[in-house]
Formats: structure tokens, sequence, C-alpha cells
């Protein structure tokens, strides 16, 4: 959804099946992709009809339906990975997409996802990310949920990651504390938003890391919490 998320989808070479658009935008924001992608389906309605026809405004003026790319292997991902960013059990769409989009922005070099996080091609994650989706390497560290965090996170110490846990905890390390930094390989783990990560996850991780907060706040959004930990742990 929106011309920047389909232009850099298309510029990865995801193939593209069709389009959908309202009549207005086939000489407007859609014109340039249409001349991209001569041979493609264009099927188009006013705003007032597809609104009619779904029940709400489903699209910003212009959808691409294209192929779903092969899954990668963990192995494939992680071959010239050193910064890495593991979501367990995010759920929601919109948190999986702007972490995506953080961790292109500040230097992450893949994605891992734990059996029950929201799908990065989904929509709504796809547009929030700004196509960086299509961009981060990015896999499914298991498939059931009976395959995280073991045997997910042992396969992830036996390609030389050390892996800091975000939690909150009296014995946690600081986000800044010199000894992360010195990693050459380090996998960030974020938990769910409600719960955050696994006692069982967080016993297995070889930190635990915080990020020092004011004025009585706790916590921050999981998405802006990756931020602020991609950044300070990036590759230097």
């Amino acid at each position: 959804e929106s011309v920047k998320v389909i232009d850099v989808a298309l510029d990865c070479g995801i193939e593209p099946i069709s389009f959908l658009m309202e009549e207005r935008q086939i000489e407007g924001i859609g014109r340039d992709i249409i001349a991209r992608c001569p041979n493609v389906p264009v099927y188009t309605a006013s705003r007032e009809i597809l609104a009619s026809i779904t029940g709400f405004e489903l699209t910003r003026g212009l959808l691409c339906a294209m192929k779903r790319p092969p899954q990668k292997s963990l192995e494939e991902v992680l071959s010239s990975s050193k910064k890495i960013a593991v979501l367990e059990r995010l759920s929601d769409s919109v948190n999986v997409g702007a972490i995506f989009r953080s961790a292109a922005a500040l230097g992450m070099d893949a994605v891992l996802l734990s059996p029950g996080c929201s799908d990065p091609l989904y929509r709504r994650s796809a547009r929030v990310s700004m196509g960086t989706v299509f961009q981060v390497p990015w896999t499914f560290i298991g498939s059931e949920a009976t395959q995280w965090p073991d045997p997910g996170m042992s396969r992830l110490q036996q390609m030389g990651f050390k892996t800091a846990a975000l939690a909150l905890r009296d014995d946690s390390f600081s986000i800044d504390d010199p000894l992360l930094a010195k990693e050459e390989k380090l996998a960030v783990l974020l938990g769910s938003e409600g719960d955050g990560l696994t006692n069982q996850t967080i016993a297995q991780c070889d930190y635990t890391v915080k990020i020092p907060m004011y004025h009585g706040v706790d916590s921050l959004n999981v998405a802006a919490a990756s931020a602020v930990a991609f950044w300070e742990l990036r590759a230097r």
C-alpha cells in the first residue's frame, strides 16, 4: 500500500500480480508505477465505490498484490550479520513494521521473529515499515511455539551470537554499558507488547539490558524502545 512501499518492493525484485487504485490515481500517484509494470492488470473504481465494497476506506489510493518471496533460512539471513533484532510474540502489525523501519535506519543487519509474531508482509506492517520489510533480511526462527526459545536460542548461540534481553530487572546492564558495545555479534531480544520477554527467554540470554528511565516512567513502547536500543548498539 502506497507508492513509496510499492516502489521499494519493486526495487527489491518482488513480482507484482495486479493493482487496485482509485480512478483519479491512474494519472496521479499511480502513473509512474503503472509505467514500471506495463503488463500488470490494473483494477479501478471511484473512492466511493471502493469504500462501499469494503465497508471502509481500504487504501491511500493504491494497492498492489505481489507474489510472496520464498522465506529465507536462518543460515541465509545470518551468514553476514553482526547486529540483529529478535522479536518474541509481537502480535501488533504496526509495532512490527515500526521496528523494521528502525532496524533499517539504525544499522541492524537482520530481524528474526519467533512463532506468534505478526507477519512482516501483512499489508499494514509493510506500509508502516515504509517498505523496509523488503530490504532488511528476516525470517521466522522456528515454525511452532515449541521451537522457541529452544532450540531457537541455542541455534543463535551456536552461530556465535551473544544475546541481550531488553527487560526491566534490577540486575540489568544499562543499554550504554561498554561490554555490550564490545560484542562482535549481538542479538537484541524484544518481547511482546504487554508482558515483554518470557522468563525462560531472559534466563537463557547472556545479558539483561534496560534503557534508563526518568520522571517515574517505567518503560517505552516496544517500537520506541527498539529505536533507542538499535541506535546505541549499532555497529560502529
